[in-house]
């Protein structure tokens, strides 16, 4: 009996708790003068805006040259990862100014499949490069280098520059690193982002090579690389020159 009292007066308490203590919901928040509500109906914080907003589309419609043919990511290789590959390296050197062997993008790091040709805007580059990647450069051994080319043709193949492969059985055969075969005791000057050269995707060969950081984001490498076939009256053409195949 007193268990079922007991019973009772517990169920009488939650009821009686919940009855006194509502939820309350806020319906608006207020700091000092200015209250915070719909920001679609704001007025004046959309004016406010407004000027950066119409910055912001200027700079990136801005046209910084044009392509003469169509690119499209693609593996083991397309024209856009080349095209990416070749200003990487063109760059690279111009920025460091040194000779280097070999340019590598991460397959994942674009973020565009396709690129018609005619007039290239600098938002179209935003979009294939939307992160703030940095050229790094690393010299490497021969054998590090076949390992980082094991890892990229086990995962189907990266845009390079500088050096052909072929895919066999998820590893990289038939190397060659300026029209001669990699050989395994040379020391190689790689570009590549610093996102990589830290171990990203999985290259964890790369993580402990020391780098050479100027601060160049490859993002704005890709706009001055075509910038300056612009500056000649050119426009950027690329051609599949089977750097990465599949072996047959």
């Amino acid at each position: 009996m007193r268990k079922g009292i007991r019973s009772i007066y517990f169920l009488f308490f939650i009821c009686f708790s919940l009855a006194c203590n509502p939820v309350y919901k806020a319906s608006s928040v207020q700091y000092k003068d200015y209250a915070v509500s719909n920001l679609a109906k704001d007025s004046s914080f959309l004016t406010f805006l407004q000027p950066y907003t119409d910055s912001v589309n200027t700079s990136m419609s801005a046209v910084v040259g044009t392509l003469a043919v169509d690119m499209d990511k693609r593996q083991p290789e397309g024209l856009l990862g080349d095209f990416m590959a070749d200003a990487m390296l063109t760059m690279a050197q111009k920025y460091y100014n040194t000779n280097i062997d070999i340019a590598f993008v991460n397959y994942g790091g674009i973020r565009i499949g396709y690129v018609k040709a005619g007039n290239l805007t600098k938002g179209k580059i935003f979009e294939m490069m939307p992160f703030d990647n940095i050229i790094v450069l690393q010299k490497i051994k021969g054998t590090v280098v076949k390992e980082f080319l094991d890892h990229i043709a086990g995962r189907g193949g990266w845009p390079v520059a500088g050096m052909s492969m072929v895919i066999k059985n998820g590893k990289a055969e038939d190397v060659l690193i300026g029209g001669k075969p990699l050989d395994l005791s040379a020391t190689y000057t790689i570009a590549n982002s610093d996102y990589v050269a830290n171990g990203g995707d999985n290259s964890e060969m790369l993580k402990t090579i020391p780098q050479m950081n100027s601060g160049v984001l490859l993002r704005d490498a890709l706009i001055e690389y075509v910038q300056e076939f612009s500056k000649q009256g050119k426009p950027v053409t690329v051609t599949v020159q089977n750097r990465v195949s599949n072996a047959r």
